[in-house]
């Protein structure tokens, strides 16, 4: 039998830059790293069913967009090996309206935010008051991802239930604009990844989605420490591994949720593409999974 420590299943191109990371993390750590992928993913499952091999521990980024890859996730959860980011714990943390309450709930400062159902279960909206949105509010499916069925700059009904009728299953949030505080001209706007309890936090422009690490001078001078705080207590909350999520520091001082939980990260390099992550917290990230799965690989 063929024994890896760590199995990787993916199949988005972008992806590549960190497998490679992955894998030479693994190498340079002794560990056997198993990549699948499209081309493997038969002869994995067939060797897997056989007994030919199997794997200590599993990070999934392939089945969400392609079903055919659940049989792994599921000989996975069956064979109680040590996952990364568990799908269900993924899908859980995925939705903003549930995140929106275990924040709430746990007395995380988040927008003033209006949950609704889904337009199949409540299609009547005339007794929705948007006064307390003030006059812009987003508007953000519960369960989409990368941006999809968002708009950021609403400010009537008639684009609430025009969204819903696009995307009828879905339940969605109204979030009040958030006004963040000037930092030597600066928006203080963060887009924040976590990486099995350490953070990487980054200045985040709305609108190029351009990455700018925050650095130690910048925590200190401008008294971010509660960025930090509040990042640690999200992931009490959604129990991932890896993630990100993205935080305002408002004009009131106070550090606000504004994008919960996002699972998967895009982990393109900055190198690569101009909206990418600093290539150096990849592969820093890359670095602490594969320490994460060399932990668990002797369970």
């Amino acid at each position: 039998m063929t024994r890896y420590d760590l199995c990787f299943a993916w199949n988005w191109e972008y992806d590549r830059d960190f497998v490679q990371m992955l894998e030479s993390a693994c190498a340079r750590a002794g560990l056997a790293f198993l990549s699948v992928t499209e081309e493997n993913l038969v002869t994995t499952l067939a060797g897997l069913s056989s007994g030919e091999i199997t794997f200590a521990c599993f990070f999934d980024r392939a089945s969400e967009s392609d079903h055919s890859f659940q049989p792994l996730v599921e000989w996975a959860r069956q064979s109680s090996v040590f996952r990364i980011n568990p799908q269900e714990m993924t899908v859980w943390s995925q939705d903003k309206a549930t995140m929106h309450l275990e924040f709430v709930s746990r007395r995380l400062d988040t927008p003033y935010t209006i949950l609704l159902s889904s337009c199949q279960e409540r299609p009547d909206l005339t007794q929705l008051d948007l006064s307390p949105l003030g006059g812009r509010f987003a508007i953000k499916p519960a369960s989409l991802g990368g941006g999809e069925g968002v708009v950021l700059e609403a400010t009537s009904q008639e684009q609430v239930s025009f969204v819903r009728k696009q995307y009828p299953h879905e339940k969605y949030l109204l979030q009040a604009h958030v006004n963040p505080r000037l930092l030597e001209g600066h928006p203080a706007w963060f887009r924040v990844l976590v990486c099995d309890g350490a953070v990487y936090p980054c200045w985040w422009d709305q609108h190029t989605h351009i990455y700018t690490r925050v650095t130690a001078d910048e925590r200190f001078r401008f008294g971010l420490h509660g960025l930090y705080e509040l990042v640690r207590r999200i992931a009490l909350i959604c129990r991932l591994h890896l993630f990100s999520t993205e935080i305002a520091l408002t004009v009131e001082g106070c550090f606000t949720a504004v994008d919960y939980v996002n699972d998967p990260v895009d982990l393109r390099l900055q190198s690569r593409a101009v909206d990418g992550v600093p290539d150096a917290w990849v592969e820093n990230i890359a670095g602490r999974l594969v320490r994460l799965a060399a932990r668990n690989s002797l369970r």
